[in-house]
């Protein structure tokens, strides 16, 4: 977490800092000029900016909320140039200012003492907002590239009670710190992490179609670096250097370095140091006895920002979903359906048939699918959310074993920005790459006939150092077919079943297959004990590769294993649940990823078509993983789950786990939909 959170820190620790020794010279000031009844209204306008800062991040974050996915990576784009900005303002101002600013709020002070209460209460007010408002933004957009970590948070609140301690100190005398030197060199550490937002907001700004060049690629080395590995997610999180970067981001980082951080460094040599604010300007004389502060001004201050926060984020909201109600049967497809407003509605799907139906929102000239609900039982209403924009929309109704029927099409004007919309996969789609994997299926048991048939004569032989290593060769073929299991009916039970669940364990008379014969080669039995098994075993591979061809394989099984092979990798093989005895599980989840890999290979024309960007992602994440494994084989021999060490099982489940994200849109990109 302290990757995502040093940038926070230091941001919380210099801004915090330099409003805290404003604040301190304030009351320091005050209270030498025996104007203490003052504090109030200086603690007033503090209370007041803190307000602000707080109700400015809420308003970031919850009007991003209301945002596309599109508009909320450019608006993140917008906003991180804006805090680059911002960072490398403060950067200069205070390398500039640090010196001499203990007198310039020293003379506000001065002057706005004769003035009403106001003029105090502004003057604390602006000189502690800026650095709020800063905060919150710098804040905002590192926390966005954080993701759901709660590093930046965390940084920021260390790096805000750590200068407040350090302005304690100077105000009570019991620490004396060259600022000037601890501004430039902070300066120089936030120069180089505001280059790495930009790159980060530049990059925003190309995914969210406001600049080009996303698929320009200076390099990619998501193949060669492990992005899960201590110093790659260091370099991520502190500098929000990627692996694969754009020619885009690569020429506004350099470039900004190029120009900033010589002009910084310049202005540093260029002038002679003064000193800084001493610990004696900022010292108070005995305490004199406090006056009860009115309340009524501080509780307005913090109100009023948080109820334009809260209107403002209020107004940003999506207006109300429509409440039409559309009909769905075989005669009544559509009915009740008017052109839409632009923007997020819902449509309260009624079935008015006595079938139950499946009914989606499509563009008519594509068949493009913007919405659906399935199983929509007679006489009931259910919700469809979808997002519309200008263009031609029209349902389609699918009744349960009967014809589908599309509604008349309304056209919506006006723009709404870019809708995405799945363009449906029918079965012929599926037809070629279901016949190419059945072939591999094919293949894969021909030899896995050969496999077990070795095993059961090294057992019978009484070869049992040899049936080990035949064994995990034929399990390893068993294991790269993932996406034939739901059509191997009642022979994968025979094949590959496990002893969860049945009566006796391990022991029990229907235990049978490859860990009923792992258990027995890794835990003593003889040759005499696991021949009948072995027998059953290359037998039930025999029956399976006879029955494969006749057997009903469902071409909608295809999208749905890309993410269940690994589903169940991760739940079964990296728990070490199916262990027997072999310390194998790594070399199981191997063969699952090789299997994956096959049926992405199979659907790759498809994925292709309906998401582009989907798979180098996924071609990424492969690589991380298949990284992993190799670096767990060695001589041979597989490491077993449970004696990973802590940080390689974690890095282990975290790639498979991104894995399995990003391979969860594809049954639903690859869906069957009826469409005629």
């Amino acid at each position: 977490m302290w990757d995502d959170a040093f940038p926070s820190f230091l941001i919380g620790l210099r801004e915090g800092l330099e409003a805290g020794l404003i604040v301190s010279i304030l009351v320091a000031t005050l209270v030498r000029a025996d104007a203490k009844s003052r504090l109030p209204q200086v603690w007033t306008g503090v209370l007041a900016a803190i307000a602000l800062a707080l109700s400015f991040g809420a308003v970031l974050t919850f009007t991003a909320a209301n945002l596309s996915a599109t508009a909320q990576e450019a608006f993140g784009g917008v906003l991180s140039v804006i805090a680059v900005a911002f960072v490398t303002a403060m950067v200069f101002w205070m390398r500039r200012s640090a010196r001499t600013f203990s007198g310039e709020i020293k003379e506000k002070v001065t002057g706005a003492l004769g003035m009403g209460a106001g003029v105090l209460m502004l003057t604390s007010f602006l000189a502690v907002g800026r650095e709020g408002l800063e905060t919150a933004l710098f804040l905002w957009t590192t926390a966005r590239a954080a993701g759901e970590s709660a590093g930046p948070l965390t940084g920021a609140a260390i790096g805000l009670v750590l200068a407040a301690a350090l302005c304690w100190g100077l105000y009570r005398r019991v620490l004396r710190i060259n600022l000037t030197k601890f501004f430039t060199a902070t300066g120089v550490v936030l120069i180089v992490i505001a280059a790495g937002v930009l790159g980060y907001g530049l990059r925003d700004l190309q995914e969210g179609g406001v600049l080009p060049g996303l698929t320009s690629y200076a390099f990619d080395l998501s193949g060669s670096v492990d992005a899960g590995s201590w110093y790659s997610t260091l370099i991520q999180g502190v500098f929000n250097l990627m692996p694969t970067m754009t020619w885009l981001q690569v020429v506004g980082y350099v470039g900004y370095l190029a120009v900033v951080m010589p002009l910084f460094v310049r202005g540093v040599k260029t002038k002679a140091p003064e000193p800084a604010p001493t610990p004696a300007e900022l010292s108070e004389p005995a305490p004199s006895p406090r006056r009860r502060p009115v309340w009524v001004v501080p509780v307005a201050v913090v109100a009023v920002p948080a109820v334009v926060a809260g209107l403002v984020v209020a107004i940003s909201r999506p207006k109300p979903a429509s409440s039409q109600t559309v009909a769905v049967s075989e005669t009544e497809c559509g009915k009740g359906f008017t052109a839409p407003d632009t923007g997020r509605q819902t449509f309260q799907m009624h079935n008015t048939g006595d079938k139950t139906a499946e009914v989606y929102l499509i563009d008519p000239a594509t068949n493009a699918v913007y919405g659906e609900v399935e199983g929509l039982a007679p006489g009931t209403t259910r919700d469809l959310v979808a997002t519309v924009a200008g263009g031609s929309y029209a349902w389609r109704c699918v009744p349960t074993g009967a014809k589908a029927v599309t509604s008349a099409t309304v056209h919506v004007s006006g723009g709404g920005g870019a809708v995405k919309a799945v363009v449906p996969v029918s079965e012929k789609d599926l037809a070629a790459p279901l016949k190419t994997y059945k072939a591999y299926v094919d293949q894969g048991l021909a030899t896995l006939v050969t496999q077990t048939r070795q095993l059961s004569d090294d057992i019978a032989g009484n070869h049992l150092a040899k049936a080990r290593t035949d064994w995990l060769t034929a399990h390893r073929t068993y294991s790269s077919l993932g996406a034939a299991y739901g059509t191997f009916e009642d022979f994968d039970q025979k094949i590959n079943g496990r002893a969860d669940g049945l009566a006796g364990g391990v022991q029990d008379k229907d235990f049978a297959g490859f860990h009923r014969i792992e258990y027995g080669l890794w835990h003593g039995q003889s040759a005499g004990e696991l021949k009948v098994p072995a027998q059953q075993l290359a037998a039930a591979v025999v029956g399976l590769r006879k029955a494969f061809p006749t057997q009903d394989f469902d071409p909608g099984d295809l999208p749905l294993r890309a993410h269940e092979i690994l589903e169940n990798a991760l739940q079964f093989e990296l728990t070490g649940d199916t262990d027997e005895g072999s310390g194998t599980n790594l070399a199981t989840v191997d063969s699952n990823l090789a299997g994956t890999r096959e049926l992405l290979t199979v659907l790759k024309p498809l994925l292709t078509k309906e998401s582009p960007k989907l798979l180098p992602g996924v071609d990424a994440d492969i690589a991380r993983l298949q990284k992993l494994l190799d670096s767990a084989h060695r001589g041979g021999s597989w490491t077993p789950v449970e004696q990973l060490d802590g940080t390689a099982k974690a890095r282990l489940d975290g790639a498979t786990g991104q894995l399995l994200e990003d391979l969860a849109p594809v049954p639903d990109l690859l869906e069957i939909r009826k469409s005629a």
